[in-house]
């Protein structure tokens, strides 16, 4: 009687508890993730007003930068904040609509960071590789048609995960063993057959960060045979193109763990999940800026021309 009962409710109230078998040191995980979180908003801010406030840095590249910047400001404003106060204070609820806007948001602002990735592989591309049609591909008509129909096919196939989430039942638990709602966190939690919810959201991986991964792998292994064809012709450019290939591999590498690791067999804790999907959303977005601050030569000696006006070092 007790278990038709139970299944006969449908939570609409969750309780948020990642890293709960820290037991009393899970109030110090508050430390290393502020101080990630506080690096993301001050660097992204940094690089995006620096992108704004200088014509130069208003070609294709740097605008894509800037979009990228965007993008890392706006995935830990939506969880971290949050994690934080639940950290420290203990506040871990949320409701089943919060949680499903919370979902749609964050897989959105990371499918928006892969989209933003491949078109800047495809800047490089036409900049190395076909560079007499560089400024036609790339004016703003077609540069925003880049942009804007893999955005409106990530927001459909995404949009699509996050309303079938919504129409299940929780009627297992309403404690989520993660520190944001994620997908599989939520859904593995309802009580019918979720098989469907499973095979949408492999789809999902494999039309948005898979796919896009391969055409940028594609374009670099095409821009890579260009340049050794060429000799030194575009060695300034294949510097950007490392650029993004770092950034490229660790996106990449956190994201693809964390969405595997709840559908392949493996000897991961609930914690490694916890750990492995705050840092595909947390861990770009502070070395993004970094990445690109440090190793793009023009937007470099704009950001020190921006430190030295505030006085922040001696001239």
């Amino acid at each position: 009687m007790q278990d038709a009962f139970v299944h006969n409710i449908s939570f609409t109230e969750f309780k948020l508890i990642g890293f709960h078998n820290l037991g009393e040191w899970r109030p110090l995980l508050f430390i290393p993730y502020f101080l990630m979180f506080f690096l993301s908003i001050v660097a992204n801010s940094m690089l995006l007003y620096v992108i704004i406030s200088n014509r130069a840095l208003h070609s294709p590249m740097f605008v894509l930068i800037g979009l990228m910047a965007v993008v890392d400001l706006c995935g830990p404003v939506l969880f971290v904040p949050h994690m934080l106060l639940s950290f420290l204070f203990g506040w871990n609820g949320i409701s089943l609509l919060g949680c499903l806007i919370q979902m749609l948001f964050i897989h959105y602002s990371g499918s928006c960071q892969c989209t933003i990735l491949l078109c800047m592989a495809l800047d490089r591309y036409f900049a190395i590789c076909r560079p007499l049609f560089y400024h036609k591909h790339m004016e703003i008509t077609n540069f925003l048609k880049y942009i804007i129909l893999p955005l409106i096919k990530n927001g459909v196939l995404i949009t699509t995960v996050v309303c079938l989430a919504g129409r299940l039942s929780y009627c297992a638990t309403d404690v989520i063993d993660h520190c944001f709602c994620e997908h599989m966190a939520l859904v593995q939690l309802a009580c019918g057959d979720i098989s469907i919810n499973n095979l949408i959201g492999l789809m999902t991986v494999f039309l948005v960060p898979a796919v896009d991964f391969i055409l940028i792998t594609v374009s670099y292994i095409i821009i890579f045979v260009s340049v050794l064809k060429s000799g030194k012709a575009h060695l300034k450019a294949m510097n950007t193109c490392i650029t993004h290939i770092i950034v490229i591999a660790f996106t990449t590498l956190f994201a693809l763990m964390a969405f595997m690791s709840y559908r392949i067999r493996n000897n991961f804790s609930q914690s490694s999940h916890v750990f492995l999907s705050t840092m595909y959303l947390l861990f770009p977005s502070c070395c993004n800026p970094i990445i690109y601050g440090l190793r793009t030569k023009e937007i470099r000696n704009h950001v020190l021309k921006l430190i030295k006006h505030l006085k922040i070092i001696p001239l």
